[in-house]
């Protein structure tokens, strides 16, 4: 049974199997791998091209022959988030010590830091997503809600973005560098809505009544998200209920109403650092605008939800060659 790391390649890259990459053997030292025996047919290839700053990699692998022992696992990059998306053959994805069987059309995402190991046992392809953590635009908890499952395509969010990378997985050379960076956001924020819809139905279902009310006070908040004046105990006396009410609504969102408001404050401040602009705004300005009192604050939080300061977001935005390769 063969297994190789997903790594960021670069377009051109050779053959798996001859690359010089250090080896990983979770059980023993490491060591470069031998090639397969002489004369025993096998293929091995990841090979990529670059959208922004995602890296998408192409992989074909068969069988690693099982005369030769061992296969070798390749040592990944720890700043990376990986997302594995098979198109053809079955294959399991070992993360964390939990191995996650994958079919065509499903897909998994392991966090940054987390090693990726693909195991397969027939011929395969498929593709590898990989966001640089700074540029990933993900929370931790979002990270940490999807990290270790595995997402089939029987439920409308996960359906959609497996097509959506279906689609980014074919390389487009007549994109800008700019069009480049929006589409891989796109994709970043599928993820986030994903690992919201997940929360969700981690959490106990709310009855019916309850979720049109719950609804309706999230539609009031975000027509107010700019408002530093916005408190849960106006969003309570708005609807005509307690202030320990509105928290148990959010109770069946797997979040507090405070956190909830805060996460949808800063969704909106990494869009609008990254709007392409001429006169690009300000880090205080974009904060001051959804709802940010303190600019340090903001700063702060933003740094501790998505690993990249807002400053560094936006220069990244505005110039996305200036990523780490």
């Amino acid at each position: 049974m063969s297994a190789l790391t997903l790594a960021p390649s670069s377009p051109g890259a050779v053959p798996a199997a001859r690359r010089p990459h250090r080896a990983c053997d979770p059980s023993g030292p490491s060591a470069v791998p031998p090639p397969p025996p002489r004369g025993v047919p096998y293929a091995a290839s990841i090979a990529g091209h670059r959208l922004g700053p995602l890296r998408i990699s192409s992989i074909v692998a068969g069988p690693w022959p099982a005369a030769h022992g061992r296969a070798p696992v390749l040592c990944g990059r720890e700043d990376h988030v990986t997302l594995v998306l098979p198109h053809h053959g079955t294959a399991a994805l070992l993360l964390d010590g939990h191995r996650l069987p994958l079919r065509p059309g499903a897909f998994a995402v392991a966090r940054a830091g987390r090693p990726v190991v693909l195991e397969v046992s027939e011929d395969f392809s498929g593709t590898a997503f990989h966001w640089p953590r700074e540029a990933a635009g993900l929370a931790e908890d979002d990270l940490r809600e999807l990290s270790g499952t595995a997402f089939g395509t029987d439920t409308g969010t996960a359906a959609l973005v497996a097509a959506y990378l279906g689609r980014l997985a074919r390389p487009v050379d007549s994109l800008d560098l700019r069009t480049a960076a929006r589409l891989a956001g796109t994709a970043q924020d599928l993820l986030a809505v994903l690992a919201q819809e997940h929360r969700r139905r981690a959490a106990r279902p709310a009855p019916e009544e309850v979720r049109a009310t719950i609804a309706r006070t999230k539609e009031y908040i975000l027509r107010r998200l700019g408002d530093p004046a916005l408190t849960p105990e106006g969003i309570a006396a708005a609807h005509h209920f307690s202030v320990r009410y509105l928290h148990k609504l959010f109770q069946y969102e797997g979040v507090t109403v405070g956190r909830w408001i805060q996460r949808r404050r800063l969704e909106m401040c990494r869009r609008d650092l990254a709007r392409p602009s001429a006169r690009p705004a300000t880090v205080a300005a974009v904060a001051g605008r959804w709802g940010f009192v303190s600019t340090s604050h903001f700063s702060r939080v933003f740094r501790a939800t998505y690993g990249v300061t807002p400053r560094a977001w936006q220069a990244g935005a505005r110039e996305p060659e200036a990523w780490p390769a």
